[in-house]
């Protein structure tokens, strides 16, 4: 991060520390309209922060120095960006809805590809949709299965909630990620071998959970329809591995391939979206990536004081640098949305959760935040108190529809009036002397004061559709791109999750074995020694 162009910043912070979000909006009635924009079918408002017009421009600044322009347009283009791996990053060209457009990747344009898999993915779930495509005794399928972890299950389990109003309702669709046993027993028993396809996600075919819950899968639907056979009419892979692929027993005319240059916690648009496909259709799914792709378009040619994603970048910096907030929290007001805080959590701290930058130097200020939230208005009744009136700083993205898919009395408009109603409580909270003029005890005063001044931004959009959740996750995407561009952080690859990943080989090995090898530390060996006891080995 540049240090004199953050020093400005640092200068305003301390210039207007005595300022409240208060009384920026008392001294100009027109600050509302002066800190929102539009883009691909949101509305932001980012006027309850703690800025004004010289902060804003001082962290524009940030972004400039950081060369933000030329960094998207080398992600946009193909460049390999993801230097520690030597990949491009090109999640965008999956969603690029330009029929001339041309992404070069070492010499070949990569679109061709892209639409390639694309229609095969329409033409499958067209088949599936309609029934003609049928299992293994001739039935037609009812329930699908998604098996992955990480990206290959957060991003389709999350936006297959979020657009179940235009899923196919006499089909049910499952996600199962974790290697506990119990999340494969669970789902399984709720579905029938005969109507069942399985969507196995791993780009190998070697990730250990997904395998080991596709191979325990896989015996389960042998032994309920008792035929090998049967595998390959009941699951389909979304994977570059032919050869693994064809030995599970998946023909590989099923294969839904990808490329190296799709991180995983991106790669929603890619097959990785095949259930989500199957769930809405092939037109629909089309008009989700072109809400991604309406978004792309407006990070890449928006100027930066005015660019959506560069502006929530910014405010985030603003208070994880400058004012030692810890966490942020996404807070949507609508239950469809209720796996998206999830989403972003892994996008954004397995994205710019480094403490080295592209120099391989550690890095002396804070990069990417804990991320966390729940759907409005849940946290409201949990965690909300302490937003309010704790000790820490915790910036919010509430997040609401207009409109609802589900209108019944006066909920929508009661959902919506807590939205709006938490923003301004935070924003402006309650002085003591409103208190007292409400008649509120002497001794209870204390207590029912808030400070405010915790600052919020808000999106809203029209409706949830298939194209302003594109828009929306692609929104995210790129807000996290902007903050490891002026962090100088390389913020698509994920190092971090190696390790514990290697180190889990050797244990599995001590807790199989007839005789541990007692190579781990004390407290390792102890609780190997223990799970062996337990279980009788």
């Amino acid at each position: 991060m540049d240090a004199q162009a953050w020093e400005k910043v640092d200068a305003l912070i301390d210039a207007n520390q005595n300022k409240t979000i208060k009384d920026y909006f008392a001294e100009d009635p027109d600050r509302a309209k002066k800190f929102s924009l539009e883009a691909a079918g949101w509305f932001l408002d980012y006027s309850k922060n703690r800025i004004d017009a010289a902060t804003m421009k001082a962290l524009v600044k940030l972004a400039e120095k950081a060369n933000l322009k030329a960094e998207i347009e080398k992600m946009f283009t193909g460049r390999k960006i993801n230097a520690t791996e030597g990949r491009a990053v090109l999640h965008t060209a999956l969603r690029n809805m330009d029929r001339n457009a041309k992404v070069m990747v070492d010499g070949r344009n990569v679109i061709p590809g892209v639409r390639k898999v694309l229609d095969a993915m329409g033409d499958f779930s067209d088949s599936v949709r309609r029934g003609t495509w049928r299992g293994f005794t001739g039935r037609r399928i009812k329930y699908v299965v998604n098996i992955g972890i990480g990206g290959s299950d957060l991003g389709p389990v999350m936006a297959n909630i979020a657009l179940t109003p235009y899923a196919k309702r006499n089909m049910k669709f499952f996600f199962v990620s974790n290697v506990d046993s119990t999340h494969l027993a669970e789902t399984l028993r709720q579905v029938k071998a005969a109507e069942t396809l399985f969507i196995v996600a791993s780009k190998t075919f070697t990730t250990q959970e997904t395998m080991s819950n596709a191979e325990a899968a896989k015996d389960w639907l042998v032994r309920e329809l008792g035929d090998r056979k049967a595998v390959a009419k009941h699951f389909v892979a979304v994977s570059t591995a032919k050869d693994e692929v064809a030995a599970f027993g998946i023909d590989v005319k099923n294969m839904f391939g990808f490329w190296d240059w799709v991180g995983g916690r991106y790669s929603l648009p890619s097959a990785i979206g095949l259930s989500l496909m199957i769930a809405i259709g092939r037109g629909n799914y089309r008009r989700f990536l072109r809400g991604y792709y309406r978004m792309d378009r407006h990070f890449r040619t928006a100027r930066l004081e005015r660019n959506m994603p560069v502006v929530m970048a910014l405010l985030g910096i603003l208070y994880s640098n400058g004012y030692g907030a810890e966490t942020y929290c996404i807070l949507p007001y609508d239950q469809y949305l209720s796996r998206f805080p999830a989403y972003c959590q892994q996008m954004d701290m397995e994205s710019n959760g480094k403490g080295v930058t592209k120099d391989g130097e550690r890095v002396t200020y804070s990069t990417g935040p804990i991320e966390w939230g729940e759907p409005g208005t849940n946290g409201q009744h949990s965690f909300y108190q302490l937003i309010h009136q704790g000790t820490h700083l915790i910036p919010c993205d509430f997040i609401g529809c207009s409109k609802t898919h589900n209108p019944i009395g006066d909920l929508h408009d009661k959902l919506m009036a807590n939205l709006f109603a938490q923003t301004e409580a935070l924003a402006f909270g309650k002085t003591a002397d409103e208190c007292r003029k409400e008649g509120v005890p002497e001794k209870l005063v204390p207590f029912k004061t808030f400070d405010g001044n915790r600052p919020t931004n808000t999106l809203l959009c029209d409706e949830l559709t298939p194209e302003t959740l594109g828009s929306l996750i692609a929104l995210y995407e790129h807000k996290v791109f902007t903050q490891g561009v002026i962090w100088n952080i390389y913020s698509f690859d994920q190092w971090g999750v190696q390790l514990g990943k290697v180190l889990a080989k050797g244990v599995l090995k001590d807790l199989v074995a007839k005789k541990p090898s007692g190579r781990h530390d004390s407290s390792t060996n102890q609780l190997i020694a223990r799970y062996r006891a337990a279980v009788g080995r």
